[in-house]
């Protein structure tokens, strides 16, 4: 339990730093004179580096151990609030701001240290606390930076705010790295075979990898296109170009870098102990992509939504999409509390049929219905939403033990790309439209649920470094 708490403390720090900006954007402007333009710029940068960041944060979990790796990130973290809190223009806070991108994989971290350290019938209870209480970093942002830089004043008060958070990353690190071990005390902590790309154990699965990889690039290419010049107009046409160019170019290092890895599994059979189904990290990984990846989209729309549809206060409307995202303390931890007890496999089926029925029926609001309907049918859908978060990662830790930080760092990138997805979406289309495509894709990931995941059962089996097997209870 001491492992837990200072786990999703440290994760709470990392999204209070993440999101640490966006309530003092007001400040921002007033004091540095920025445009509309500029400020979504800095929105998208916030989230650009995250959906790779993920990725490598979870390779380096698996080489490295969590301790090392959340004390690290907790460290660069603190060094780029303060970049960010003296920028002197435009440039330097951009700059900054896409840097700190890389603060958002601290959710990957935590997966791979909760799962060490509590046994499958409790680990989606604990994977739920950590989530939920880690997320409410950006909440706890909100309510108490605007609050800190008004009490220290003057133009540069939101500078202070800034800088305190990136101060408590900074002692946060040391008290993280001096105070939890990977593992218990006589557990062994796993390691991949190979570092640079996610080992899988079959030739279709090879080429499943590379089909699920082809979104986290694609996502990319989106953020890209939003700072166009067709767009934003942040990016000059040539450096949108280069950018596309170096994406590809990136997918296809990979492509060759997943093949050197595992180029074994066209010429032998993978040994059944090290066997795992890749189909079961792709379903959590688009399940993930309609729950977490609905959730961002959906905070960021709700309030004005509210707006337009019913004669609210803007601080009406804002209260309610923080009810949307607030549940998620309660929600996430009980989605893990009801997979560990009923089945991980028919929970998130539940919640992910409920998911589809709550967004069809905010679909359906009009400014024809009451506030108090509107509300009570967001709330419903709020509840699978975040009971979907927790669901999810109850599953994650129970695949492949020594590459749980990989698959969890996939799986949170996912999330990424179901925000810019359903975003972009939001852009061409009606909230209308746009609640139906998010309850359509609940429908297809709830159809793979059904028919391709697989119920974890029995053990799981890893590898000791003197060649002796341990089996880890997965039921």
């Amino acid at each position: 339990m001491r492992i837990l708490h200072l786990s999703w403390f440290a994760f709470f720090i990392t999204f209070v730093v993440w999101f640490n900006h966006a309530p003092l954007l007001v400040m921002m402007r007033e004091t540095m004179g920025l445009s509309d333009d500029q400020i979504k710029t800095l929105l998208i940068l916030n989230v650009a580096l995250t959906i790779p960041a993920r990725i490598i944060i979870g390779m380096l979990v698996d080489a490295f151990g969590p301790r090392r790796i959340f004390s690290m990130l907790l460290f660069i973290s603190s060094f780029l609030c303060f970049g960010f809190a003296m920028a002197d223009d435009y440039e330097q806070l951009a700059l900054m701001r896409f840097l700190m991108g890389f603060t958002g994989a601290g959710f990957v971290i935590g997966i791979r240290m909760i799962g060490e350290w509590f046994p499958a019938k409790q680990t989606g209870l604990a994977q739920g606390i950590y989530g939920g209480w880690g997320n409410f970093g950006s909440a706890a942002a909100a309510v108490i930076l605007p609050t800190l830089a008004i009490y220290i004043g003057g133009d540069d008060g939101w500078r202070y705010a800034i800088g305190i958070t990136g101060l408590m990353a900074l002692v946060y690190s040391a008290v993280y790295f001096f105070s939890v071990s990977d593992t218990p005390k006589g557990s062994t902590y796993f390691k991949p075979k190979r570092s640079g790309a996610l080992e899988i154990t079959s030739p279709g699965d090879f080429f499943l990898y590379l089909v699920m990889n082809i979104p986290l690039y694609a996502a990319l290419a989106v953020l890209t296109w939003k700072l166009s010049p067709g767009n934003i107009g942040m990016l000059s046409t040539n450096v949108v170009n280069v950018i596309y160019a170096i994406l590809a170019s990136l997918y296809l290092f990979q492509t060759i870098r997943i093949y050197q890895i595992n180029k074994h599994v066209f010429k032998e059979t993978v040994p059944e102990i090290d066997r795992y189904k890749f189909s079961q990290v792709a379903i959590l990984d688009l399940a993930y992509m309609v729950t977490f990846g609905s959730e961002l989209a959906v905070v960021s729309m709700l309030p004005l939504f509210f707006l337009d549809t019913f004669e609210l206060t803007a601080v009406q409307a804002g209260l309610i999409a923080s009810i949307y995202a607030g549940l998620n303390l309660i929600m996430r931890p009980a989605g893990g509390y009801l997979s560990d007890k009923y089945g991980r496999k028919l929970t998130l089926a539940i919640i992910m049929a409920g998911l589809a029925l709550g967004y069809y029926l905010m679909s359906l609001i009009t400014a024809d219905w009451s506030v108090i309907a509107a509300v009570m049918v967001t709330i419903f859908c709020s509840l699978f939403v975040n009971a979907g978060n927790g669901s999810v990662f109850a599953i994650v830790p129970l695949v492949k033990r020594r590459l749980t930080g990989q698959i969890a760092g996939m799986a949170g990138a996912y999330g990424n790309v179901g925000a810019v997805s359903f975003l972009t979406v939001l852009s061409f289309v009606s909230p209308t439209v746009f609640f139906m495509v998010i309850a359509a894709a609940a429908v297809v990931v709830f159809l793979a649920i059904i028919f391709f995941l697989k119920e974890p059962k029995g053990k799981m089996a890893e590898v000791m470094p003197d060649g002796t097997v341990q089996m880890i209870d997965v039921t």
